[in-house]
């Protein structure tokens, strides 16, 4: 998967809990930790992150 279309797909993925959240299906606060479980998905995508190089030992 491209770079291009990773990003896409989690800003699609922000924009959809933002309007579940503006519909009231889903709580506010709920939608607000949204970027903090995103965090996870761009640090794992990332190749040459330093956390991940230091816990292999490398």
């Amino acid at each position: 998967m491209s770079s291009t279309l990773y990003a896409l797909l989690i800003a699609s993925a922000a924009i959809a809990v933002a309007l579940l959240a503006v519909f009231d299906i889903i709580p506010a606060t709920v939608a607000q930790y949204v970027p903090l479980a995103v965090v996870p998905f761009v640090v794992a995508r990332r190749g040459a992150c330093t956390l991940r190089r230091t816990a292999r030992g490398a």
